[in-house]
């Protein structure tokens, strides 16, 4: 008897902490520095479960957001995790490029109020490939401001796709460079039927000379971290 009831309480003590751990492994969000915050979501790919990055960024007029969740399950619980920590509701999303790990919660926020912006060259890509759309597009390498944080796209090249771009954050020499920049842990370019394999050294070599100094680069997938992103995407490139 005493067993049985050992058992009960031990599972009763340990159930909150599986469930916490099931929530974390659905939705993961980690300080990056300041204001940002890098969150993740996880889809199925090669038969693995892969995480996919995105980041936001608080400011006094509200969150942005660069990149939808890939798993657009974890859209709304997002959104909430943001407002219940932040008390500030997201009102911006950017897009890097046209695949559904970066624009297939598009929608969703569209209903939620959230201005939703991509490329011209990337919106012409979603309509082609049946990927979700922005609401609002630009033609060429734009400046935000929200509140009083100022951040830039940028478009250096042709690489994991043609229409990827990145984001940066003068301020404090952010860099979220989607899958066009790939993780340390990464042991190949991963999914290339939209890249242009080619071109793609040379748009690294771009971003190296036009950021010289990062506090932090953020990855597509897998773990994020400093500038050793930038130079490991160029030693795969090499293979």
């Amino acid at each position: 008897m005493r067993k049985v009831m050992y058992s009960i309480l031990l599972y009763f003590f340990f159930l909150p902490c599986l469930q916490a751990q099931n929530e974390q492994a659905s939705l993961e969000i980690k300080h990056l520095r300041g204001d940002f915050y890098v969150y993740t979501t996880y889809q199925s790919y090669r038969n693995m479960r892969v995480p996919s990055n995105g980041l936001y960024l608080i400011t006094k007029k509200g969150a942005v957001i660069i990149d939808s969740p890939w798993d657009t399950t974890q859209c709304q619980p997002l959104l909430e995790a943001i407002e219940k920590r932040h008390q500030k509701k997201v009102v911006l999303c950017i897009a890097t490029h046209f695949h559904a790990d970066r624009t297939g919660a598009f929608p969703i926020f569209r209903r939620q109020g959230i201005k939703t912006f991509a490329s011209q060259k990337t919106d012409s890509l979603s309509k082609a490939r049946g990927e979700q759309r922005p609401e609002f597009t630009f033609a060429q390498d734009t400046t935000f401001q929200v509140g009083e944080y100022k951040f830039q796209t940028y478009f250096a090249g042709e690489g994991h796709s043609t229409d990827n771009i990145v984001v940066w954050f003068p301020k404090d020499k952010v860099l979220h460079g989607g899958c066009l920049i790939k993780s340390t842990e990464a042991e190949d370019l991963g999914y290339t039927g939209d890249a242009n394999v080619k071109a793609w050294r040379g748009t690294i070599e771009n971003l190296l000379k036009k950021y010289p100094k990062t506090n932090a680069v953020i990855t597509g997938h897998q773990k994020w971290d400093k500038r050793k992103a930038l130079h490991h995407t160029l030693k795969l490139l090499e293979k």
